[in-house]
């Protein structure tokens, strides 16, 4: 009897050390050796642009403390922290079922026996009225021994389900960093349009003005003055358009800071805005491990291996214990006494023989579940990639497009000079200083969307290196 005794325990020890289901690991993905760029790039370090704190990238002191308060109320970022602290109760709760749980217990009944009841008794078969009766204890509640790892591999899916949640939080702040940042450099474009708006209105007042009085001398003709008031119209009208534009952006950025509606700070001119010249892009196969939203669905494949061993657990027979260790007494002063004590031992087995197909489905739906996982974590890879290119080729792109549209507004403007200075000489048509004032016009707002781009480049490369979470 000994020997069986031991040979049962050392069965169940060996058994304790078993884990039904696939221990996870990590998927072969294929890594480019660099990223891609219109360019060759220089030779790649480990450094990254997004080791970088948001501070150290943004300089503009009044976007630094817009993203500081986006930080603390944003309405979505607020969203992730609960669900994080959602997550980490769940893995408390499920961790708990792999451990025994008691309770204290404990009755007391008191009653009192009728002399005159439905069945009287005589005096002395009834001494005593009154009838104590009182149990206390230490109840177990069913504990189920996790031989084969179910309740284990339950623990290690909501782990990893708060890792993920976790994950998800950094990617949140990464966004919303680079939306603020974002929409801030819009802002700042937005009212460098409305500066240039403004100064253009200026000078085609003026123009208006000089035509007027040249009509008046029967120098210029009413063809002159209407194309001159068309140009002052045309200027006025794209006023109110970017004053929307420019209030609308602000109740925007209200919105993200967890705000009301009202205007946003500036600092640093439009103009003034640091483009970084040299961006250190680091190791692609670093990339992985920077961006939270990979690291994110990792986890999620993690939680849905661990699930599979959950759902082939059920196939084995459970196993769970009970019990309960007391005293029970019509005396409530004898309670403990020896003679009073109370337990009980209850172990219970319960083996499936017949599901109709449950169990088999349910390993089959765990693990097209993990497919997904893996599916969903080999495409959040390339399109980390993809954006990382993305963000090089609008970053590198728009440098060139800058360069050359400054070009443009260089020569527009020397253009616009030397046609007024031949109308006024009376050398040339108004119709060409018109035509000059409209294309410069046209230029440095294009100018402003293209400076605007680049600045954009820098925020969607910083976030697609997986930076602003820090």
């Amino acid at each position: 009897m000994r020997s069986s005794y031991l040979a049962i325990v050392a069965a169940a020890a060996l058994l304790a050390g078993c884990t039904v289901g696939p221990n996870y690991k990590r998927p072969q993905v294929a890594v480019p050796a660099a990223f891609r760029a219109p360019e060759p790039l220089p030779e790649q370090q480990a450094a990254s642009l997004a080791d970088l704190k948001w501070f150290e990238v943004f300089h503009d002191e009044k976007l630094q403390g817009l993203i500081e308060l986006a930080l603390r109320q944003n309405w979505d970022l607020r969203d992730a922290v609960t669900r994080v602290e959602e997550a980490r109760a769940n893995l408390g709760i499920t961790r708990a079922d792999q451990f025994p749980q008691a309770n204290a217990t404990g009755n007391l009944q008191v009653t009192r026996l009728s002399r005159n009841g439905q069945l009287p008794l005589p005096a002395s078969f009834v001494p005593n009225q009154d009838r104590n009766w009182g149990e206390s204890g230490l109840s177990l509640l069913s504990f189920e021994l996790d031989l084969l790892g179910r309740l284990r591999r339950a623990t290690e899916a909501a782990r990893a389900n708060l890792l993920s949640a976790d994950e998800n939080r950094k990617a949140v702040i990464s966004t919303l960093v680079s939306n603020v940042a974002s929409d801030y450099f819009q802002l700042l474009e937005l009212d460098y349009q409305l500066q240039v708006s403004q100064e253009t209105l200026k000078t085609r007042q003026e123009s208006l003005r000089l035509v007027q009085e040249r009509q008046g001398g029967g120098v210029a003709t009413l063809l002159d003055l209407r194309q001159a008031q068309e140009l002052v119209a045309s200027a006025a009208q794209n006023i109110p358009a970017v004053q929307q534009q420019i209030e609308q952006m602000e109740n925007q950025i209200s919105l993200l800071l967890g705000q009301n509606p009202g205007p946003v700070t500036r600092g640093r001119p439009f103009l003034e805005q640091e483009v970084l010249p040299d961006v250190p892009l680091g190791l692609p196969s670093a990339l992985l491990e920077r961006r939270p939203d990979v690291r994110a669905a990792e986890q999620a494949l993690v939680a849905a291996n661990a699930n599979i061993g959950v759902a082939k657990a059920a196939y084995f027979p459970q196993i769970s214990l009970s019990g309960f260790l007391g005293g029970q007494s019509s005396q409530l002063a004898n309670l403990f006494s020896g003679a009073n004590r109370a337990w009980t031992f209850t172990p219970q087995i319960s083996q499936p023989i017949f599901a109709a197909g449950r169990i088999k489905n349910g390993v089959r739906l765990a693990q097209a579940e993990r497919g997904q996982a893996e599916v969903a974590y080999e495409k959040s890879i390339q399109t980390a990639f993809r954006e990382v290119s993305d963000a090089l080729i609008a970053h590198q792109r728009t440098h060139e497009s800058r360069l050359e549209q400054e070009k443009l507004v260089n020569a527009t403007a020397d253009r616009k000079r030397l046609a007024y200075l031949r109308y006024q000489g009376g050398v040339d048509t108004q119709l060409n200083a018109l035509d000059a004032d409209r294309d410069l016009f046209n230029a440095e707002l294009a100018l402003a969307q293209i400076r605007y781009n680049e600045l954009l480049s820098v925020v969607q490369l910083y976030k697609a290196l997986g930076g602003g979470w820090q």
